[in-house]
């Protein structure tokens, strides 16, 4: 039997797809047929069963295709200005469907990809087996699956329980593809390689985002370790004076050098350093432990200056996959220029460590925005066109008040309720909401009521002579901006223009009549207060929160693979302890940090590059500056309710080594 090879596998998978789609179709039907909790689900799977299997090997073929012309079966949204669009909540909805039947399959699958997954690594002659790299991953059928469901126009929540339901079926369907896969390597006797290649060697992603043993309680804390050192030694202690024989009594001396030499240890042991950080964080322990002597809350508080300028060095360097990274070089490069500052230091002090942090995160933030140039320009844009229904109805509510009792013609008064906003809001979007631009546009109103006063003498009726072209001239460049028709502007003109020359002839703005039908109207419907500026706020806040899903605050995934951190805290949406946790995680994100975090179908490692003016819109780039992802505050909540983002600190060095040495006591209790 010949050797099997990538593009033979692909064959076989092609070849299996249509008793794959079969028994995923009949599986789905099963699934939803067997629990009353998916009666709201049938409707829209009636719609899509008739063409489901057909649509779904339409989806799957093109992928394994690309896979076989050594091309990324998962095409990535594309990060150019042209095309940069915000991920929003329904977006994140479906990026946290497809984590979930990825999770299914992995967990279904597991001995199977990692065969699968090694063998193909070792095609490629590369020593790590990483998941993104498997043609056949579940990633690439979870996509497929989601194409699937998007055949038939239904209701994003909707898709998700499809999704959701067919997870298992889809599972259950690729261990038998998977299972005669790795049959045609056993039987080409390839077992062996498959099953050793990369074997010592963890997937980073995996590492980064499973929840390592950690118990789901408050973690260790520094000062705990420190109480917990003092009573092991207290206890070896009375032992030595009681004179138990057998063994020498080890003491760890809670505040002095043994514990933080100790405690160092386990910091540069942590495999998720790269040497080089290692080595920064290395000549950094000298100055520690001169700070140690003079400084006693050293060891009992973790956010001293001087773990967080560890911590922050360490996650920046947890980012890079190589040593040869140019920005890992530029990075060492500037901390080299820091280091003499805290090395050098005969007594070293605990704002000395804030300076330096202070420098670092400086220079981590221009770094990041750096990346962002060319994007910042265009993502502030499309934030302004995510806030235009709100501009619009909060110009309306000013303009209506603004221009109440001025005695403007029907038609005008309508431009300038609809037309004359949608002007304003548009140069908001276009030049910012204070630019002078929009102010321009704004001022217009009141220089338009203006020239409908009444006129007492001559002079005053020169002086309108002289406002009327500036006047006009405004009008026609903000009906050009949005390039309103002149079928549209002429008859507001026309009305504007009688107005006038009702006014150059000594009359008022308005026919008596006209006038007094006005007013009648308004005595009849009185016009509504202004809001104050907190009511407005307050009511935004609540349309915004109206959006959201009913199934974020009660679907959870993943909760036997947590990320590190404690996702129980974000994942109750509506409970007031949840949304101070959220409101913190998000204070957070800065520009500069690093993230891992799932984005279309695939895990990935990415920087915060800016960061919006009103905290909802964030631009993500990733280790490839090509590769970004903007995103709004309500998508990057629901990824961190399903345990979909992480920050690399987020389970910083030094915890992960105050973790390690408690359980080395607990263990030798």
């Amino acid at each position: 039997m010949p050797a099997p090879t990538q593009n033979s596998l692909l064959d076989e998978a092609r070849k299996q797809l249509p008793i794959l789609s079969r028994a995923l179709l009949n599986a789905i039907q099963d699934e939803l047929e067997a629990k009353a909790q998916h009666f709201p689900l049938q409707d829209a799977w009636r719609r899509l069963r008739g063409s489901f299997a057909f649509d779904f090997e339409c989806a799957v073929l093109p992928l394994i295709e690309a896979a076989a012309r050594g091309e990324d079966p998962i095409q990535k949204r594309s990060g150019s200005l042209e095309t940069l669009s915000l991920v929003d909540e329904r977006q994140a909805l479906q990026d946290v469907a497809i984590a979930h039947v990825i999770h299914v399959v992995e967990e279904q699958c597991k001995p199977e990809l990692h065969q699968l997954g090694n063998f193909f690594a070792a095609l490629r002659g590369t020593a790590r087996a990483r998941k993104n790299e498997n043609p056949l991953r579940p990633g690439l059928f979870a996509q497929a699956l989601l194409t699937a469901f998007s055949g038939v126009q239904i209701e994003p929540e909707r898709r998700y329980g499809l999704m959701h339901v067919a997870a298992t079926p889809l599972s259950q369907g690729l261990l038998r593809l998977y299972s005669a896969l790795c049959g045609e390597l056993r039987a080409a006797e390839l077992s062996g390689l498959v099953a050793s290649h990369a074997s010592k060697l963890q997937d980073k992603s995996a590492d980064l985002r499973l929840f390592e043993g950690r118990s789901l309680n408050e973690p260790a804390t520094l000062d705990g370790l420190s109480r917990r050192v003092e009573e092991r030694n207290s206890r070896l202690q009375g032992l030595a004076n009681a004179g138990a024989a057998g063994q020498e009594p080890v003491f760890i001396k809670a505040t002095g050098p043994d514990m933080l030499n100790r405690l160092y240890e386990q910091i540069l042991s942590d495999p998720r350093l790269l040497p080089p950080i290692k080595g920064l964080l290395g000549r950094l322990q000298v100055a520690v432990l001169r700070l140690a002597r003079n400084d006693t809350s050293l060891l009992h508080r973790q956010d001293h200056p001087t773990w967080r300028l560890l911590n922050r060095v360490a996650a920046h360097g947890m980012a890079f996959d190589s040593t040869e990274d140019e920005r890992l070089k530029e990075f060492l490069r500037f901390m080299e220029g820091e280091l003499p500052l805290l090395i050098d230091s005969a007594t070293p002090s605990a704002v000395l460590f804030q300076n330096v942090l202070s420098r670092v995160e400086a220079h981590l933030s221009a770094q990041a925005q750096e990346r962002s140039q060319g994007s910042a320009q265009a993502l502030a844009t499309l934030e302004r066109k995510e806030l235009r229904p709100q501009w619009l109805e909060l110009l309306r509510e000013q303009i209506k008040a603004q221009t109440a009792g001025a005695p403007l013609a029907p038609k005008m008064s309508q431009f300038l309720h609809n037309t004359w906003t949608q002007i304003i809001v548009q140069a908001m979007v276009w030049h910012g909401r204070d630019a002078p631009e929009v102010a321009q546009l704004a001022d217009w109103v009141d220089l338009l009521i203006d020239s409908l006063h009444e006129l007492p003498d001559e002079a005053a009726r020169q002086g309108l002579r002289k406002k009327l072209p500036p006047l006009l001239a405004t009008f026609n460049a903000g009906c050009d901006a949005i390039k309103l028709p002149e079928a549209k502007r002429e008859p507001v003109l026309r009305e504007l223009m009688e107005q006038h020359g009702r006014l150059l002839r000594g009359l008022s703005a308005l026919p008596e009549a006209l006038q007094a039908q006005m007013q009648a109207a308004a005595a009849a419907t009185p016009p509504q207060p202004m809001p104050s500026p907190e009511a407005q706020l307050s009511r935004l806040l609540e349309e915004r929160e109206s959006r959201q899903p009913d199934h974020w605050s009660n679907t959870k995934i993943d909760r036997g693979q947590l990320p590190t951190v404690p996702v129980q805290l974000y994942d109750q949406m509506t409970s007031l302890e949840s949304q101070a946790a959220i409101n913190q995680w998000m204070m957070g994100l800065q520009v500069g940090n690093w993230y891992h975090l799932f984005v279309q179908s695939e895990w990935l490692t990415a920087q915060v590059a800016w960061v919006s003016e009103s905290r909802q819109f964030f631009l993500f780039v990733g280790q490839d500056p090509d590769e970004r992802h903007s995103m709004t505050r309500g998508a990057i909540e629901k990824l961190l309710a399903n345990g979909l983002i992480t920050a690399l600190d987020e389970t910083n060095v030094v915890q992960r080594a105050v973790d390690t040495l408690m359980q080395d006591l607990n263990h030798g209790a």
